[in-house]
């Protein structure tokens, strides 16, 4: 199959891509399970953009690069953030439904989280995710140079280098792709490719993140010859609803953002009902998540506990009905009335803030190869993610990726391969990825979680070592599943997690070290290079 863009992951980023195209290129989104399986159709809490006049572009700024703790870019921060208003001015004309506010300036309520100094998250209730997607997918639905493969999973990019072509720099001339129904794999031809994957959440025991989260851009960008930054960074939401029955179900910072505190729970005896956040930092429930995470942590591994509660009863029912219906018709399932009883969370993994180094176009190392959203490192997180500036940075830089494209020629590209299935037999006993892949999550969680040691990162690298070995073994002699695929993937992901990890001998944002607690005075990103590196560099 030959389109003049192949677009991989079908999120907020992967469509803003596509439906910013449309007009003017034919179009694939290859998503490995329906369009809305993703982390973007999950988000509870909003769009951060200055939407006010008593906000300013320039406290934006600030919030994120305090957030960030020293590690952000500015110059990608502030292109961002000055192309806010008219990111959400463009979903508003796509039709997503905003909650409504008349007092407000433009009609729509604002609410504030944690690390923001101003209200100016934009959300569709609590579940804006859910409604930006679903506005979205009926666009490329019914749009005729959208062509939708659901159910494939990208396997591998072609590349200058497999083909042994040589001119220059390293090009991606579009990537191996299988259908996840008929395990068919297919050659697919694109003058662009833009990895659009999401993050890598589910390389960890307990995620908020669907399970779809496992670093495919990430991993198949490294091996193609791109460089990877600040992958040490990986963000724990620190509120999970924590219950037997509820599976990666988040509680979003709006409800710290609306008044909910954090308490010690029952089990914690005397200090029960007691609040903790005001003696670890001064903002208290509204200090950045890795505060409030490591915060948690902390309470939780001092006292014992399997779970702290975040209580926002004290609000009236009707407001807490109105602004968290998802969480409030979710816990009511559980036999908990927020509106009565405090909610039991822990932390999560949630999102990772390195990735695939980009300019401010999503042009990668690789000519031809783009990547946007989670997958893709601009320097806007730094070493902590502000809330709610993801989905800022998906359609921003969906925007500019697409106009960049835009400007390319078409490329001549040379005939390519055919997937070679002929060497390889089906796998003799599965329970062998089962295995591997429940060890993988549970030494991630263990070694190197929300505070780190160097011997805990160095066991980790060992492990992950063996696991590379084998796996590689497995699929070389085995035909390929999406379980092996998934695995193959994550573990990658987690050989650069620890090797980011290893290499920062300080504490910074998300990563803390209790064998480096200090911060040293200058911020450097951590950039990982594969040893066979293409002939150019971004020169962003």
């Amino acid at each position: 199959m030959k389109f003049d863009v192949a677009i991989v992951g079908s999120g907020l980023a992967g469509l803003s891509v596509a439906l910013h195209l449309a007009k003017k290129r034919k179009v694939v989104v290859i998503s490995k399970r329906a369009l809305r399986d993703g982390a973007s159709d999950w988000a509870q809490g909003g769009i951060a953009a200055v939407l006010d006049s008593h906000d300013s572009h320039d406290q934006h700024v600030s919030d994120t690069l305090v957030a960030g703790a020293g590690l952000c870019d500015e110059t990608a921060t502030r292109y961002i953030v000055e192309h806010g208003r008219e990111a959400i001015e463009w979903l508003i004309e796509q039709g997503v439904p905003f909650t409504r506010d008349d007092e407000a300036e433009l009609g729509f309520h604002l609410t504030r989280e944690g690390g923001h100094s101003q209200r100016r998250i934009i959300h569709a209730a609590d579940a804006t995710g859910h409604a930006v997607q679903l506005t979205l997918e009926e666009q490329v639905r019914k749009n005729p140079n959208i062509t939708l493969l659901e159910h494939h999973f990208a396997i591998d990019l072609i590349t200058s280098g497999k083909l042994k072509v040589k001119n220059g720099a390293t090009h991606c001339y579009g990537l191996y792709v299988q259908d996840v129904k008929t395990g068919k794999v297919q050659t697919i031809a694109a003058d662009q490719t833009v990895l659009a994957t999401g993050g890598a959440g589910k390389v960890y025991l307990y995620t908020t993140n669907p399970d779809t989260a496992t670093g495919d851009g990430i991993a198949m960008a490294w091996r193609a010859g791109c460089r990877v930054s600040n992958m040490e960074f990986i963000q724990f939401h620190p509120t999970c609803l924590y219950h037997p029955y509820a599976k990666s179900f988040l509680i979003t910072e709006a409800v710290r953002g609306e008044g909910g505190v954090l308490k010690l729970p029952a089990s914690a005896g005397q200090s029960a009902g007691q609040r903790f956040m005001p003696a670890h930092d001064e903002r208290a429930e509204l200090a950045p998540r890795d505060v409030v995470a490591r915060a948690i942590d902390f309470e939780m591994k001092k006292r014992g506990l399997d779970y702290v509660d975040l209580d926002i009863s004290h609000q009236p029912p009707e407001f807490l009905k109105e602004h968290f219906p998802t969480i409030y018709a979710r816990c009511l399932e559980l036999g908990i009335d927020i509106t009565r009883q405090a909610i039991p969370i822990v932390p999560a993994t949630h999102y990772t803030c390195g990735g695939i180094v980009t300019d401010l176009n999503g042009r990668t190392d690789v000519q031809g190869l783009y990547a946007v959203g989670e997958t893709a490192y601009t320097g806007l997180h730094g070493a902590n993610r502000l809330a709610s500036n993801s989905l800022l940075e998906c359609v921003v830089l969906g925007r500019a990726a697409a106009l960049d494209i835009e400007q390319q020629a078409k490329l001549k590209s040379p005939a390519l391969p055919a997937w070679d299935e002929s060497r390889v037999t089906d796998a003799d006993e599965e329970v062998v990825i089962t295995q591997n892949w429940d060890e993988l999550r549970r030494f991630m969680w263990n070694f190197v979680g929300i505070v780190r040691t160097t011997k805990r990162l160095e066991r980790a690298q060992h492990r992950i070592a063996l696991l590379k070995e084998e796996i590689d073994e497995y699929y070389k002699n085995f035909r390929i599943t999406p379980d092996l695929l998934e695995l193959r993937n994550l573990v990658e992901v987690a050989s650069l997690i620890v090797s980011s990890a290893l290499s920062r001998r300080e504490s910074r944002g998300l990563h803390y070290s209790l064998d480096y607690p200090d911060t040293l005075p200058k911020a450097l990103p951590t950039v990982l290079e594969p040893t066979r590196r293409p002939a150019s560099k971004l020169s962003a």
